[in-house]
């Protein structure tokens, strides 16, 4: 080999080796501490960057970009002297690379630490309840205490959050068993309070069906008594326009009295004391012929027949009442029921004649058949 060659190839590997010793390539979101002779120098930025060889030397690497930071759970004594598990997740970032290479030796395990303490000195004010209900507080108070104190480490707390409350086993049942009472509680008032209101709505809904039910019956009351105002109306204006005689009235009268028996409800049923007179109204109208003749045979008959019997009534005041079974009850209801169609046929005959005489009598105002 050439003797030449030799430190050629010896000052192109040392040239190499200084190149490769003065470029420093620093990737994004990244910082490198830099020292030069065992002293703090410089930080440098992402991109190419040119140090001294062997004078310059990269201390430590670092990442700016934010961090999380979950720790193990850790016991805590509430105020009511209960042991709680209390698991923290931490968010931070790196704001200065020296102080955070110099300030402290290992700011995680400083983090970590500063954050058992504070947890300790704050859940220790509060019991169990106002812990489990107050994380919100907690966190505020831990990222007050962080940022205060890892501020000169050059590191910024972003948030803190707890992320598990774990207490005694004994204490979760206990809780269960008090939210399981709460549950039962609210279904019970929640199961009274709807039956409350169905029974309210079911006495609105009958009460306003009785008022519409009442209502529907006052108008139709109001309706039919108006309808029979009118018909009465109606009735005494043509009685009036057709001058009706008292004859053709009084054998109206007559005509309506059958319909005061026809309900089946009715027991019993009273007689005005106008129909003796409407009797003798209709006798008078139609027996006209009658008493120019004088009184039949038969009507002197009977009217000594009943004046005998009326005689004999007087008499026999304590003669005992006829047997219902004896041959003269017999005879008294056979006279009965014939006497009743004799009646029937005379208020027939009755009707017939009135209505002739209601239409020789009824042709105009105030005129008769004879006029």
């Amino acid at each position: 080999m050439d003797p030449i060659v030799i430190p050629i190839l010896v000052a192109a590997i040392v040239v190499v080796f200084l190149v490769a010793a003065t470029v420093r390539i620093v990737p994004q979101a990244r910082r490198y501490n830099i020292e030069r002779f065992g002293r703090y120098h410089r930080t440098l930025q992402p991109g190419l960057n040119f140090v001294l060889p062997v004078a310059d030397r990269v201390n430590t690497k670092l990442d700016v970009r934010e961090q999380v930071y979950s720790s193990d759970p850790k016991p805590v004594i509430t105020e009511d002297n209960l042991v709680v598990n209390i698991d923290t997740v931490l968010y931070y970032q790196i704001t200065d690379p020296r102080a955070a290479a110099y300030e402290v030796a290992d700011y995680l395990q400083a983090i970590d630490q500063l954050t058992v303490t504070t947890l300790r000195n704050v859940i220790g004010s509060m019991d169990l309840e106002g812990t489990l209900t107050s994380r919100e507080e907690i966190n505020a108070r831990l990222r007050a205490v962080l940022d205060d104190a890892t501020g000169k480490w050059g590191i910024r707390v972003n948030r803190v959050e707890i992320k598990a409350i774990d207490p005694p086993n004994t204490i979760k049942e206990a809780m269960e068993k008090q939210m399981r009472a709460e549950r039962d509680k609210r279904a019970a008032i929640l199961h009274a309070e709807g039956e409350r209101q169905a029974k309210i709505l079911t006495a609105e809904g009958t009460k306003q069906k009785d008022i519409l039910e009442a209502q529907g019956t006052q108008q139709a009351m109001i309706l039919r008594a108006d309808g029979e105002s009118k018909a009465v109306e109606l009735v005494f204006q043509a009685v009036h326009r057709n001058n009706a005689d008292a004859k053709v009235l009084a054998y109206k009268y007559l005509e309506t009295l059958p319909h005061l028996a026809q309900s089946d409800n009715n027991t019993f049923w009273v007689i005005p004391g106008e129909l003796t007179e409407a009797i003798r109204t209709v006798t008078t109208a139609f027996g006209d012929q009658s008493s120019a003749t004088g009184p039949s045979p038969s009507a002197q008959h009977e009217g000594t027949a009943a004046a005998d019997v009326a005689d004999s009534d007087k008499d026999n005041v304590g003669v005992p009442e006829i047997e219902p079974n004896s041959t003269l009850a017999l005879d008294a209801v056979a006279a009965a029921d014939e006497a009743a169609k004799e009646a029937a046929a005379a208020v027939s005959d009755a009707k017939a004649e009135a209505e002739a005489a209601g239409e020789t009598r009824l042709p105009g105002r105030g005129q008769t058949s004879g006029g």
